[in-house]
């Protein structure tokens, strides 16, 4: 890989008035890009995520590190006339203000989009809400398991002639911090080359990062006419694309098109079964998918797991372990790319975004950065931080 002489968003200062994960998750990946971020969480409390169990040695919530680690806290009422002034100082020098109130809260304590981008005309705002800034739905609240039942993901998740489930990690927050953070970048991007050096307002809603996320369902809908529904862990499209038991665990194997079938069948040692009529192609092996699970299941439990991947992927048929969190820190693939740091104050190991360039792991502590922020960004000096202090519109 080609070593980068600087991170691509080095120099861009976001302010993250966010709480919990959507929003979090967003700034942390522009933080992982090379940007400083400087979390702004209400004195005495902080992001409420802080009190989510379970927590380290130190009294540092997981569930915070996960996403918080690297930025920079500062503790400031914005619903108080001091707090709001100096979030507008410092709103005067951000690239980016991420934050996922509902519509309309910071418009009420005077540091809304109309406001601080009047005295910032390069500013980036991105709103991340549940169902977004405008339509019916917008001043409702929302929680990722909502917006999953609402996005008709659930309806398609879960076992054939089980209930809808959830997704084990709450994606809903996830896909619109995302897309939060691919829309922020290329505003930068935009304003870089436009004339005035503009910014704008990004508005994120959960429910339609959601539905996006469907992909081939909503086209099957709109073709076939009926709503498709639970199927397990098997594609809706291509057989065999599931998970199969072995004598000592799970695997899942993806023979996606007829050469990695035939494969697959010579690997199995049923090398017929690639010429049987009723596997010949995608479309009519997922149209005989029970008959063909009933060859391959018994077939698959006849070795053992590392037996069973050590064969396909020598035959270069997609395939892998079903692994847990503990195997999935473990893995010695995932290391070797610098998937997880460890922050030694707290003891804690975390996943690094994708996006990584140079992860930061410290995970700051409520406020620990109040002072230098008010100083180095706005300006104050000791005086009048004090004054904010002693009024409680800072700590």
């Amino acid at each position: 890989m080609t070593a980068q002489t600087a991170p691509p968003l080095e120099g861009i200062l976001v302010l993250d008035v966010t709480r919990v994960l959507a929003g979090p998750f967003c700034s942390l990946v522009l933080g992982d890009l090379g940007a400083t971020v400087v979390k702004v969480e209400k004195p005495g409390r902080g992001d409420e995520s802080r009190e989510f169990p379970p927590h380290a040695a130190d009294g540092t919530s997981a569930y915070f590190a996960s996403v918080n680690r690297g930025k920079r806290s500062v503790c400031i009422d914005l619903a108080t006339p001091g707090g709001a002034g100096v979030f507008r100082t410092l709103a005067r020098q951000a690239d980016v203000i991420v934050e996922n109130f509902r519509p309309g809260t910071m418009d009420r304590w005077g540091v809304g989009w109309d406001a601080l981008s009047a005295s910032n005309a390069g500013l980036i705002w991105c709103a991340i809400s549940g169902f977004g800034e405008e339509g019916p739905r917008s001043p409702l609240p929302a929680y990722d398991i909502v917006i999953q039942a609402m996005s008709g993901f659930m309806s398609i998740t879960g076992e054939e002639n089980g209930p809808p489930v959830r997704a084990g990690s709450s994606i809903a927050d996830l896909a619109a911090g995302l897309y939060g953070a691919v829309a922020v970048c290329a505003a930068i991007a935009d304003r870089e080359r436009s004339p005035g050096r503009h910014g704008r307002f990004l508005d994120v809603a959960m429910l339609d990062s959601m539905v996006s996320l469907l992909e081939n369902a909503v086209v099957r809908t709109s073709l076939e006419g009926t709503a498709p529904g639970r199927i397990g862990s098997r594609h809706p499209a291509i057989t065999p694309f599931q998970p199969f038991e072995t004598s000592d665990g799970t695997i899942v194997v993806a023979a996606g098109h007829d050469q990695l079938f035939r494969r697959l069948c010579e690997e199995v040692g049923r090398p017929e079964l690639a010429d049987e009529p009723r596997f010949l192609s995608v479309a009519s092996r997922t149209a005989n998918h029970a008959t063909l699970d009933s060859v391959l299941a018994p077939l698959f439990r006849t070795r053992g797991r590392d037996e069973w991947l050590g064969r396909l992927e020598a035959a270069g048929i997609p395939c892998g372990p079903v692994n847990d969190v503990a195997e999935v820190l473990a893995d010695p693939g995932l290391a070797a790319r610098d998937m997880f740091i460890a922050d030694p104050d707290t003891g804690l190991t975390m996943a690094t975004t994708a996006t990584a360039v140079s992860p930061n792991p410290h995970v700051p502590r409520l406020g620990e950065d109040t002072y230098g922020v008010l100083t180095e960004v706005a300006g104050l000096s000791e005086d009048e931080i004090a004054a904010l202090a002693s009024s409680g519109a800072v700590a």
